[in-house]
This record gives structure tokens, C-alpha cells and sequence, in this order.
């Protein structure tokens, strides 16, 4: 892929583009590993010097765009709004960088299938910092069920509910920035399923309730596939819910709370009742494996970016959105 040759040789270069708690996360993740932040670029010019004195970064863009053609770097971390995300990731790509993109990767599937065909013919990687696909419960919880020692799963209950302020000024209901219950927290939740449910849900209902703005403020889905498994969905940006998931197997049953960065899981025989807890992992370490599995696959180590998961969930999402009539000014 790309710079493969010389990054095996040498530690990748990162740039992050946005200032913000994620930017702040993913640099404190590479000091965990040893490592420093490359370079920063912010729309706002002395909030990246600011960021950059914080954390020793050496470079600092006074054009944030600069950082998708420097031969110095090597991959991107795009932070900013959803609707922004094409964009940025367009450049990076044409400029060879490899893309790690916080979720959502995109507004919709027709920008992914974008996306995904642009790294192809540039021989980069692209990736969304899904961290379901990358935390160390997930992937033991996934031996277990393909061991086939629980059984076929069956049904997985979720709910994701936030108390956002009720501002439509706020970015959680602001329809030029993207917002939304769906693209902010309906991620997560279609992400565990994808990662539980074989094959992915093809068939769907949902409901929504909008915000003023317009933006899906409310939602609920039911999904299920060909195997007969099946999920439900609870997503809401101004009731307060549990991150709870429920994973029902036919010999047992899996709960998991916190489940976008979990670390333990509780998992209930489904005949005895007996009780077992599988820990993992840190949920403050998140970031961390993120990076860890994307460096792995620019040096072709292994590939566990699943970015096969990341368009089955943006296809889910596009076509609620459609169902509901929901657009965003850059999709009308």
C-alpha cells in the first residue's frame, strides 16, 4: 500500500486535522505507545499551536490543507464534522496519505463507495475509528460465539440515549453540521450488530422522531436477516438510556454495558444461570488500539480494519435516512 516500503522501516507520521476531545484522545493514545504526533492543522490557526505546544507535536500548518500533500507525512486522522469528511478525505487520498476518519466515515453510502474506490486507485488505506472493531472484548467475545460454544444468536437488544442540551444551535441537532441521533450514536449500535449478526440485516423497520431542525432526534429499528437473527435498536439525543447491549444466543445470554468502549462483558447460561464475567482490555485505552490496528495494516501485519462492516452499517444508515425523507443540505 502506498509508502508501505519505507514505513515498515520506521515510525508512521501522523496528522490530525481538528482540535477537539477526539484529536486530544488520539494524541495522548500515541504518547501511550511512545510516540508523538507528527503534525496538526486546524481551521483556526492558533488553536493548533496551542494543541501543538500541548502535546510536542513538531509541525503545525498555518493551511491545514498542506498536510494531504507533505511528503512527510504518512497517514491522516480527520476529526472534524461529518459533512466534512468527503472533502478532506478526497485530498488526503489524491495527496497518498493512508485515512483513519472518526465515525461516522461518511453522510452516506455514495460518499464511502467514493471514498473506498479513490484509496483503491491510490493505493491507500481508508478506515473509520469504529472502536467496537478494534476494543480486545469484542474480539474475544467474537472467538467464543465462532467456536460455536454458545450457540447461534438469536435477537441483540440495544439502547443509546443522551441528554444533549436542547439547543438547535448545538451540533447534535444542527443540520448543517450533520447532526443527528443516527450518524452520532446509531453507529455504534449498527456496528455491534454487524459484528455479532451473520449475515448482515437486510431487512428493516424504523421509526423516527425529528428534532425542530430536522435532523433525527429519536429513533428505533428493527433489523433481521435471512438466518432469522434479529435486532432491535433505541437511539435517542434528548432522553438519558444505558449504552446497554444484550446478545441472545441459544445457550446463553451476553450483556454488556458501556458497550461503544467496553471492557467487560457478563455472560448468563442460558439453562443453569450461572455467571461469568470476561474482561479485556481499558476503555480509556480505546484510541490507542485503534491506532495500533491501522499502523499494523499500513505495514501489512494483519488487517483488522473491517472496513467491509463500516459500508454494510453506512448502507443501514443511508437507507433509514431515505426511509424517513431525511437529507442534508450537501445530499439535496
Amino acid at each position: 500500500m502506498g509508502q508501505m516500503l519505507k514505513e515498515n522501516q520506521r515510525e508512521i507520521r501522523w496528522a490530525v486535522l481538528g482540535t477537539g476531545v477526539i484529536a486530544n484522545e488520539m494524541a495522548q493514545a500515541l504518547q501511550k505507545s511512545g510516540k508523538k504526533l507528527f503534525a496538526v492543522g486546524n481551521r483556526t490557526h492558533s488553536k493548533a499551536v496551542s494543541f501543538a505546544e500541548k502535546y510536542g507535536t513538531e509541525k503545525v500548518y498555518s493551511d491545514f490543507n498542506e498536510m494531504f500533500t507533505d511528503p512527510e507525512v504518512d497517514a491522516v486522522y480527520i476529526t472534524t464534522p461529518h459533512n466534512t469528511h468527503i472533502r478532506f478525505m478526497r485530498k488526503a487520498i489524491e495527496g497518498g496519505k493512508h485515512v483513519l476518519v472518526e465515525k461516522s466515515i461518511t453522510l452516506n453510502s455514495a460518499e464511502l463507495d467514493e471514498a473506498v474506490t479513490l484509496a483503491e486507485k491510490h493505493n491507500v488505506l481508508i478506515g473509520e475509528a469504529m472502536t467496537i472493531y478494534h476494543m480486545p472484548l469484542y474480539r474475544k467475545l467474537k472467538d467464543i460465539m465462532d467456536s460455536g460454544e454458545l450457540g447461534k444468536v438469536n435477537m441483540i437488544t440495544l439502547n443509546f440515549g443522551s441528554f444533549k442540551v436542547y439547543d438547535m444551535n448545538n451540533r447534535f441537532f444542527n443540520r448543517d453540521l450533520a447532526g443527528g441521533a443516527m450518524l452520532d450514536i446509531g453507529v455504534y449500535a449498527l456496528s455491534l450488530i454487524r459484528w455479532f449478526m451473520k449475515p448482515d440485516p437486510d431487512r428493516m423497520i424504523t421509526d423516527v422522531r425529528l428534532a425542530p431542525t430536522g435532523v433525527d432526534e429519536q429513533v428505533t429499528m428493527l433489523l433481521s436477516n435471512d438466518e432469522g437473527q434479529m435486532a432491535t435498536v433505541a437511539l435517542s439525543l434528548h432522553s438519558k438510556q444505558p449504552k446497554r447491549a444484550m446478545i441472545s444466543c441459544e445457550k446463553a445470554y451476553i450483556e454488556i454495558m458501556e458497550y461503544p468502549r467496553a471492557w467487560e462483558a457478563r455472560i448468563t447460561d442460558a439453562v443453569t444461570g450461572e455467571v461469568r464475567i470476561l474482561s479485556s482490555g481499558d476503555n480509556a485505552d480505546a484510541l490507542k488500539y485503534e491506532l495500533e490496528d491501522f499502523e499494523a495494516a499500513i505495514r501489512s501485519e494483519r488487517n483488522d480494519l473491517h472496513l467491509d462492516y463500516t459500508v454494510d452499517v453506512m448502507e443501514l444508515m443511508t437507507r433509514a435516512r431515505c426511509a424517513w425523507g431525511m437529507k442534508y443540505p450537501e445530499e439535496e
